[in-house]
């Protein structure tokens, strides 16, 4: 079966709500100024894209890893930039949304560079289709071992501060609740480690009495501790919805197999573009495997969160890169000063590697 097959086969259980394919795609405005952490963040997106090629390109004989995403250099606010964005959005709706990276094996590939975004379109409609993969590159400004192991700590004194208050309210004031609230009552006699994460209750507000105002206190703690525990607690590799459909575009107009790779700055992890039509098709996995939010960090624009560390270690150590600032002029004499990354030692999962790609380095 052709690799469009199998998506097309996840797509019809994908709630309308989130992604409807039938509709068609609604071009963006451009931009009218930038600012000091977008161009941070562009230089962060950079480097782990070059991270991860090096990654590749250092512990392979047989594939070559190419650049092969928009690789433009114009922002908001320089000339001809609305000219760039709307070239931009001609081709999102012709060819879909390039991935940055493209994987060949060397025989496919005859040329001896390694960026190929600007090659004439009618060249990379030849070269694309013989590429082994496509991989969409996400970066992430988080230690993902240093995350975890925070979360984790946080998580458990949430739970040992949730059952004392349980606790609490049983023995001091479980009288007062049973008669108050007989069903909240045997919520909160139910409560125990294992369910806090899914347990839900309205929160009262007694006032008629001083006993009544203290378990009404100690509900509200209890309740804004279970909506702690309950909260997304990992790391993620973090597609955006807007994306899954020009993505889909673009498989569809090469049937390349597609990938999502999250640099962090100590690891990388990477999904299947099918894996993640696979979950978001399952609403039974939604706040389980992973999360759809509104990403404040990302001009709220609604991304699907999927847990980072049940997916392939690609990248099993990534070493901090030495960073410096930078200044950007633009028009009216406006300054912009930002970060820029050095390249960056890393370490590559040959395992993990050949077991999310299916093919062996």
């Amino acid at each position: 079966m052709k690799y469009i097959d199998e998506i097309n086969k996840i797509l019809p259980y994908i709630n309308t709500q989130l992604v409807d394919f039938s509709v068609e795609r609604i071009r963006g405005t451009a931009p009218t100024q930038v600012s000091s952490e977008f161009l941070t963040n562009k230089e962060q997106g950079d480097w782990a894209e070059k991270t991860l090629l090096k990654g590749i390109n250092n512990n392979s004989e047989k594939y070559v890893a190419v650049k092969y995403g928009r690789d433009d250099d114009i922002i908001a606010g320089e000339d001809n930039f609305k000219e760039f964005y709307e070239e931009y959005q001609n081709e999102l709706d012709d060819i879909g949304k390039r991935p940055d990276i493209l994987i060949f094996d060397r025989k496919d590939y005859p040329f001896d560079e390694y960026n190929i975004s600007k090659f004439d379109r009618t060249i990379l409609d030849e070269l694309v289709p013989k590429a082994k993969c496509g991989i969409e590159v996400r970066s992430s400004a988080f230690l993902i071992n240093k995350y975890e192991s925070y979360m984790n700590e946080r998580q458990n004194d949430l739970i040992v501060s949730s059952i004392a208050i349980k606790n609490k309210i049983l023995n001091e004031y479980g009288d007062l609740l049973r008669h108050k609230d007989p069903e909240l009552f045997k919520i909160v006699q139910m409560m125990h480690e294992e369910n806090l994460h899914v347990i839900s209750f309205r929160c009262k507000s007694w006032r008629t009495s001083e006993r009544l105002l203290e378990l009404s206190s100690l509900l509200k703690d209890l309740k804004n501790n279970i909506s702690d525990i309950s909260k997304r607690t990992f790391l993620s590799i973090t597609p955006k919805v807007e994306d899954i459909k020009v993505v889909y575009n673009w498989v569809k107009k090469y049937d390349v197999p597609h990938y999502y790779v999250q640099v962090f700055f100590d690891k990388a992890y990477g999904v299947s573009f099918k894996r993640i039509l696979e979950l978001i098709s399952n609403p039974d996995l939604e706040d389980v495997e992973y999360f759809v939010e509104e990403d404040v960090k990302n001009q709220n624009k609604t991304t699907i969160k999927i847990h980072a560390n049940r997916e392939a270690n690609i990248l099993e150590k990534v070493d901090l890169p030495k960073h410096f600032s930078e200044m950007k002029e633009l028009g009216r004499g406006r300054l912009l000063y930002f970060v820029k990354f050095e390249d960056s030692v890393s370490t590559l999962n040959k395992d993990e590697f050949e077991r999310l790609f299916g093919f062996k380095l």
